[in-house]
């Protein structure tokens, strides 16, 4: 509902805004001080009369500009940014007050009047909401004559990245982390330590935002950890909302509690979670100009899929470049030799890339025989939602020539003597 200045804000557009935030608060860092923000924003509206709203909300706008440095990685800041700008464009508020001689001067319009709606499109235009061009991304650029050019982005095991310009790593990154962070979505993801003290991690929780676009669909969020994969968004609902073109975006539950895949074709994107064991992984279709659509004003200069892990979050050698030649000792904890290890690992993964390598790592690192299938499945999801087929099985000669510069797919050649010594130490 639109409303002008002075109306009374509705009470369920700000208790859906601020459920949205409740949902993901647990992933807030403690330097980032969104959460004040939030409860004094909550206090203020409360509060608020007709025609205070606006100013609450110019308040809470501000408190949120001023946590941006120390929140650009967490999504509950994103979601904050964007639900204040939403919100001050369901009431009319602009960032700045207006002056006292202006409002003296120009009367302001009746609280009970909303403003006039834009006029309608002709039933010819190629702007209404129901037209494949607004909400569909594929049939928008063929109509131009432009094909669109795909990238993918996988994140599996403890954990492994494929990034967008399928650059490979391996990475620590406990905690909350964005893998994918743009105009249209975003997404976070949780890693926990699979053994006590370990320094691999593996993911346990999953949160996907999708802002609302034009006339195509309303916000979403999706939201998975451990054990409850569902089939639908936070809000209960399967696709986009109220919206005609809400269709456009989609949940589909192909395997019960194991494996869905949202299609978001308002933005030519496909996202498939699974869980594998008792861990989650990610893997995306997304258009590049989907992927470098970076908001205005944004100060978030890192998410894994675009950028990689940082250098201080890699694990810097390559598992899977280690011969086998004296490992025949099992690590203290996990129980697997690297010769039992490659053999578990070719049993799904024949060809020795580095999805066949990452598995050999995480047998060696949890001991946890669910990591293969994750291995596995990463690869079949890059056969699906890589455009390039040249490019499903990743090989990189800097695993052989110890190369670590950024930029390149980290790694050492080891013994596997050395390789045994690198996992019982990270194992603490």
């Amino acid at each position: 509902m639109v409303m002008g200045k002075g109306a009374r804000p509705s009470l369920r557009a700000v208790s859906q805004f601020a459920v949205l935030l409740i949902y993901i608060c647990p992933s807030v860092s403690l330097q980032c001080k969104i959460l004040r923000c939030n409860s004094e924003f909550w206090a203020s509206a409360a509060s608020s009369g007709p025609g205070e709203f606006c100013a609450a909300l110019r308040a809470y706008d501000a408190c949120v500009r001023r946590t941006a440095r120390a929140c650009r990685g967490d999504l509950t800041y994103h979601s904050a940014q964007h639900g204040v700008e939403d919100l001050m464009g369901q009431h009319n508020c602009s960032r700045e007050a207006a002056s006292p001689p202006s409002r003296a001067r120009t009367p302001a319009s009746p609280p009970s009047r909303a403003p006039a709606p834009p006029p309608l499109p002709s039933p010819d235009s190629q702007e209404r909401s129901d037209g494949p061009e607004v909400c569909h991304y594929e049939r928008s650029l063929l109509l131009h004559g432009v094909p669109p050019n795909y990238t993918h982005c996988g994140f599996f095991g403890d954990p492994h990245l494929r990034t967008f310009s399928d650059d490979f790593h391996t990475c620590r990154v406990e905690g909350a982390w964005p893998l994918i962070h743009n105009k249209y979505l975003s997404v976070q993801v949780t890693n926990t330590p699979v053994l006590p003290g370990a320094v691999a991690t593996a993911t346990s929780k999953l949160t996907i935002i999708f802002k609302n676009f034009q006339e195509c669909v309303d916000q979403k969020m999706y939201h998975a950890e451990t054990d409850e994969l569902p089939a639908a968004f936070a809000d209960g609902s399967k696709n986009g909302g109220d919206q005609h073109g809400a269709s456009a975006l989609a949940i589909l539950e192909k395997v019960p509690g194991q494996h869905v895949e949202i299609q978001a074709r308002y933005i030519g994107t496909t996202i498939v979670v699974r869980q594998v064991g008792r861990y989650l992984t990610f893997a995306v279709r997304m258009p590049e100009e989907v992927v470098n659509s970076l908001e205005e004003r944004d100060e978030q200069d890192l998410y894994l899929c675009r950028d990689g892990c940082p250098l201080s979050q890699r694990i810097g050698f390559g598992a899977a470049a280690v011969q086998a030649d004296n490992g025949h000792a099992p690590t203290s904890k996990t129980g697997f030799t690297y010769m039992s290890a490659t053999a578990t690992c070719k049993e799904h993964l024949p060809v020795q890339d580095l999805y066949f390598q990452s598995c050999v790592f995480d047998l060696l690192t949890s001991g946890d025989v669910s990591f293969t299938m994750a291995a596995y499945y990463a690869l079949e999801d890059a056969k699906v939602l890589h455009s390039d087929k040249s490019k499903h099985h990743i090989f990189e000669a800097a695993w052989k020539t110890g190369s670590s510069a950024p930029g390149t797919h980290t790694g050492y050649s080891l013994s596997s003597a050395s390789l045994l010594l690198f996992v019982l130490c990270i194992q603490g």
